[in-house]
């Protein structure tokens, strides 16, 4: 599908007036602090950083469920805020949707911060004057958090189902085993058996095998990543093994700041702004299924297994220790992929400058202004590292793409209802 029938059929679900405005023009900082600056704080930056400080203090041990939280508890608010009925505040009802509609799934979903949700609705509600658009704008929410909770219920992706016992294959060259120094069991294998939000299923946009160990790609590689991403590597420079460092932790953790911008420099629409964080996550949690999917169809060993096998280099050891599931392809990157289609199609592609810190490199702060920024240093984080080959990283990149783009084409199917 041509890239702009894309765009407009995602303009098309998630309020085409308010996101054309926000696709076209992204507004400067100094517009944003303005129009936090009035005279009601926005009650969509307001709930989403009450997302953010729920999940970060009582969120699932999984990334994946922890997008899917997000995914759910925002797709509820948008959904709400879409329609307002006739005779009432539009902003006065929206404020109230959103607010509701986010409480509501959180609560089911992370029951330990009731106390903390509870007096939070009570401060954005204290501030929306009592009448038929408060009263309306809570029901509506209410309504589409049920409705959203109940119809992702069972997905398989609680941590439980999303870690799923994985049988190791016999070793053989280029076949996945566990990886010092924990030599820990296969993680994220339930992810490819989970229910998706809009793909057809996990494997829709599976990509093709990986380099062969004998071509001159995967030599390169190998050859890369083990002069790069050796933790004792002379060639290395301070500058790589910083990103390699930045960009080591959670992509959920790194990501929630870079959206946030987006979110405060849009214009201010409720339903556009839910929907912006809905979309985002919803084509992360897709994007995750995804990379899983390939990452156990082919079952491509680790830098690490790799460069210790026979003589080659069997004292070598990464700079980072490697995850617990196979290299191809590099979930890191599939994360920024994704996250970086969805940002540029809805915000654009570039932005004012941001600064952004990483919990795995403190006192570092870095400066960017375009998403593709982020992804280009993930891409190159992932091999300073030592965990992933380039071509494992190019290709998460590629399929991250691919299924935001899937995302952002069939929107309509989630946001769309009544």
């Amino acid at each position: 599908m041509h890239p702009l029938t894309t765009r407009r059929s995602a303009l098309r679900a998630l309020g085409s007036a308010a996101l054309l405005a926000a696709s076209v023009t992204v507004p400067s900082a100094t517009a944003a602090v303005a129009d936090e600056r009035t005279s009601r704080p926005s009650v969509a930056l307001d709930w989403y950083d009450l997302t953010a400080a729920t999940i970060a203090a009582a969120g699932a041990a999984t990334q994946i469920t922890n997008n899917r939280t997000w995914a759910i508890s925002w797709l509820a608010a948008a959904r709400a805020t879409r329609e307002v009925p006739p005779g009432v505040d539009r902003r006065d009802f929206q404020d109230a949707a959103l607010a509701s509609a986010v409480h509501d799934a959180l609560l089911a979903l992370v029951p330990s911060r009731t106390q903390e949700l509870d007096a939070a609705l009570r401060t954005t509600l204290d501030r929306v004057p009592d009448g038929l658009a408060k009263s309306k704008g809570v029901a509506a929410g209410a309504r589409q958090a049920r409705l959203a909770l109940a119809s992702r219920e069972g997905d398989g992706l609680d941590p439980a189902s999303v870690n799923a016992p994985f049988t190791v294959p016999p070793a053989a060259p280029g076949v996945w085993q566990p990886t010092p120094p924990a030599y820990a069991p296969a993680a994220q294998y339930g992810n490819r058996l989970a229910r998706p939000f809009l793909l057809d299923g996990p494997d829709q946009y599976r990509l093709p095998a990986p380099p062969a160990l004998d071509s001159a790609r995967y030599r390169a590689d190998l050859a890369e990543v083990r002069a790069y991403g050796a933790v004792d590597s002379t060639v290395r420079t301070a500058l790589q093994t910083e990103t390699a460092t930045f960009w080591l932790g959670s992509s959920l953790t790194l990501y929630t700041e870079p959206l946030r911008v987006a979110l405060a420099r849009s214009p201010r629409f409720v339903p556009a702004r839910a929907a912006l964080v809905a979309l985002f996550h919803i084509a992360l949690v897709d994007t995750q299924i995804a990379t899983s999917d390939t990452k156990y169809a082919y079952l491509r060993w680790r830098p690490v297994t790799a460069l210790r096998a026979g003589t080659l280099d069997p004292d070598w050891t990464p700079l980072h220790v490697t995850p617990a599931h196979p290299d191809y392809p590099s979930g890191h990157n599939t994360y920024s992929g994704a996250a970086e289609t969805i940002l540029t199609e809805l915000t654009g592609p570039r932005t004012a400058p941001f600064e952004l810190t990483s919990p795995t490199a403190p006192g570092v702060t870095r400066t960017y202004t375009a998403w593709s920024q982020l992804s280009q240093d993930n891409e190159d984080a992932r091999v300073y590292s030592g965990i992933h080959t380039r071509s494992a990283d190019v290709a998460g990149l590629a399929l991250g793409k691919r299924v935001a783009g899937h995302a952002l084409r069939n929107a309509e199917r989630l946001f769309d209802v009544s």
